[in-house]
């Protein structure tokens, strides 16, 4: 099993009485967007290592415990160690770290003991020196039993410090901080001017995970520019749902009532839309909300793809562009459920839509519906031929 260890004793830079772990991040507090990332890869059990608790702090930790992750405030190792199970590997963030859920997956993923270091000239992403040259980035992988052995130690010593000298006297792996990950604002800070800037970079590396063609060359700049200045403006999750769906429906409406063009524009926006909003639902710990956009990113595609093919099939008079609708939805639908690692050039259903789009703009639908539909295709050809080769 997997349990968390989050340091929150530091106090912010410039800010008397405030921890930085309390500091605004990303639409939230540091500390609850670091528990959010060690919920997503896997953590069920949260310790929280304080000095003090503040009112800021026991909000932040009740709105992670909504979030079916058990939390518990700590003052020791003695407590930590006494909460955490025997059995359990323990991630441990340090105080005031920024990183990415990429990096923390793959940290979580490590077997125990092992160390997340970067080089001493990188000091943005360092903690606390190691050895000649090398740092703590702030992330470790370590056995239950290591915070029994800190818990041995006098109370005097620094829990934090303890607890990454006892995993390198262990003999832990130091894991190199990746390039990529520095440029996704990993590192520690606690001054909250510096922290809105790095809450930008991380929300882009966020919107950077989707790597499809259509994402990469379309949604994702967009997402890139709107994700920041929902967060800024502290948008509620919901309504980015509420008017993605909103739009959708709108969308749908249209191309019920045989206007391709204004109706696959809207489909475009609220695909947009939902996009984002799942990402930030994401951010916000709604994992359900996220789901149900993602859900209905691919809903829109279906029916707005059948709805196109039926207007075409009415207006040339004969079935070839519905049935290539059909066929098309019906492959790429096929195609997303093989269990492959999908390749960026897949069909997916916000290419879909975006490939009709200017098919429809330019009043050439069939046209538009035959290169989705072979996009699929091919999508599907290939991923069945990688499932054969994978098994």
């Amino acid at each position: 099993m997997l349990a968390g260890l989050i340091f929150a004793t530091e106090d912010a830079e410039g800010r008397a009485g405030t921890l930085a772990a309390t500091l605004p991040f990303g639409g939230m507090t540091l500390i609850e967007y670091q528990a959010r990332l060690l919920a997503a890869a896997g953590v069920g059990q949260l310790v929280v290592a304080v000095g003090r608790v503040t009112p800021a702090l026991l909000g932040a930790v009740s709105r992670i415990a909504k979030r079916e992750v058990t939390v518990d405030i700590v003052r020791s190792a003695e407590e930590a160690s006494a909460k955490i199970h025997p059995l359990a590997t323990v991630v441990v963030i340090a105080d005031g770290l920024v990183t990415t859920d990429t990096m923390l997956h793959a940290m979580a993923g490590e077997a125990p003991d092992a160390i997340l270091v970067t080089p001493e000239a990188e000091a943005s992403g360092a903690v606390e020196r190691l050895d000649r040259g090398q740092c703590w980035a702030g992330v470790a992988t370590i056995s239950a039993q290591r915070l029994a052995e800190v818990a041995a130690l006098p109370r005097e010593y620094d829990f934090q410090s303890t607890v990454l000298r006892i995993a390198v006297e262990a003999g832990a792996r130091h894991v190199p901080l990746p390039t990529s990950a520095r440029r996704s604002g990993h590192g520690v800070e606690r001054d909250a001017g510096v922290l809105a800037g790095r809450s930008n970079d991380v929300l882009a590396a966020l919107a950077n995970q989707r790597t499809g063609w259509a994402d990469r060359w379309f949604f994702t700049p967009i997402t890139r520019f709107i994700l920041p200045q929902l967060v800024r403006r502290d948008v509620p999750a919901w309504a980015t749902a509420v008017a993605g769906g909103a739009t959708g429906l709108v969308a749908l409406l249209t191309l019920g009532m045989g206007h391709p063009a204004p109706g696959m524009l809207l489909a475009l926006l609220a695909v947009v839309l939902l996009s984002a909003g799942s990402l930030l639902s994401w951010l916000r710990g709604d994992n359900a909300r996220a789901a149900q956009q993602e859900q209905g990113i691919v809903l829109l595609a279906v029916l707005s793809a059948l709805l196109l093919g039926a207007i075409a099939t009415l207006v040339a008079g004969h079935a070839t562009p519905f049935v290539l609708a059909l066929f098309g939805v019906t492959s790429n639908a096929i195609a997303e459920r093989v269990p492959v690692r999908p390749r960026p050039w897949f069909a997916s259903a916000a290419s879909q839509v975006l490939l009709l789009t200017p098919f429809a703009l330019a009043g050439l639908t069939t046209l538009g519906l035959a290169l989705a539909t072979l996009h699929a295709v091919l999508s599907l050809a290939a991923a069945v031929e990688a499932s054969r080769h994978k098994g």
